[in-house]
């Protein structure tokens, strides 16, 4: 699907679009979710609140500009829309972003303040998504995939570039899986450059798509998905996605919703970090004991998306 020599390319074609966002040591802490060093990429920091906006620019600005004439069309569970909204607004397009029912209010009034036109259809992402490709084909619109798409999954591997060269003593890698193209891309350019790490894919219980189809030897359709996650809610992954976290991934963790939303408090208590759940997902598999560091690791995790999640409690 794609190699470093795409993700390489994606960094020179999205700089000074995006931002290179922080890499933090979480110390000074009053409980820290492990034992070893932990540093946090702040994907939260990002042009509209997550890395989502890595891969939309990517796909954006490899696109025929003439294909565009008749707008972008997307499904996401929020960032993704976000990030979709801002490639609109950079190219001057008319965007539509279908959304689950259970999309945030806080992220459906950050859509409204891109331009995009926003869409309800479904209680879960894999039913939007079908009436977006259904509203793709009947407009002309181009489809902007939230996941199975190369240029956005190369887009999402420069987080990774941006990490190798900042923190290459890094050995564990934490990153929250929806659809799986963050962690494809990511651990494409993980093992090109720091191989002997190891990449743990973190996703809900109520939406295990990658795990599931690990366990079962290939790509698989979950009979429900309950997660209350929107963005890290999906029924079924992309074939070449699944050979990617195959072939590069040594573990897939499930997590409840309840240590996201523990890991997100923790994050606003402990260091100011307004993270959505997803965002919370690496804190919260260290949190919780799903994943245990081995003596001597570097841990990175990610903060892959903004939010007010952890701020009520």
């Amino acid at each position: 699907m794609i190699g470093l020599h795409d993700i390489q390319a994606a960094a020179d074609r999205i700089r000074g679009h995006v931002r290179r966002t922080p890499l933090i040591r979480a110390d000074q802490l009053l409980q820290a979710p492990a034992a070893a060093p932990l540093w946090l990429k702040l994907e939260c920091l990002q042009v509209t609140g997550s890395f989502k906006a890595r891969g939309a620019t990517n796909r954006l600005l490899a696109a025929d500009p003439a294909t565009l004439a008749r707008g972008i069309v997307t499904a996401s569970g929020g960032n993704h829309g976000l990030a979709v909204a801002r490639a609109g607004h950079l190219a001057q397009v008319q965007t539509t972003v279908f959304l689950p029912g259970n999309a945030s209010p806080a992220k459906r009034a950050k859509l409204a303040g891109w331009g995009a036109e926003i869409r309800i259809e479904g209680t879960v992402w894999d039913v939007s998504d079908r009436a977006a490709r259904a509203f793709a084909e009947a407009t002309g619109a181009v489809y902007f995939h939230p996941f199975a798409d190369p240029e956005v999954v190369a887009g999402q591997g420069t987080v990774a570039l941006e990490i190798a060269e900042n923190l290459p003593e890094a050995s564990l890698f934490l990153i929250a899986i929806g659809g799986g193209g963050l962690a494809a891309g990511m651990a494409t350019a993980i093992r090109a450059l720091q191989p002997k790490a190891r990449i743990v894919g973190i996703e809900p219980v109520g939406s295990p798509t990658l795990r599931a189809s690990l366990d079962a030897g290939q790509v698989v359709t979950l009979d429900a998905v309950t997660t209350a996650v929107p963005t890290m809610a999906c029924g079924r992954t992309d074939p070449r996605i699944f050979d990617i976290i195959r072939d590069t991934v040594d573990e897939v963790v499930l997590i409840e919703d309840r240590d996201m939303e523990r890991a997100a408090q923790w994050l606003w208590f402990e260091l100011g970090l307004a993270a959505d759940l997803s965002g919370a997902a690496s804190v919260a598999a260290l949190q919780s004991g799903r994943v245990v560091p081995r003596d001597g690791d570097v841990v990175c995790g990610l903060v892959c998306g903004a939010g007010p999640d952890g701020l009520a409690a």
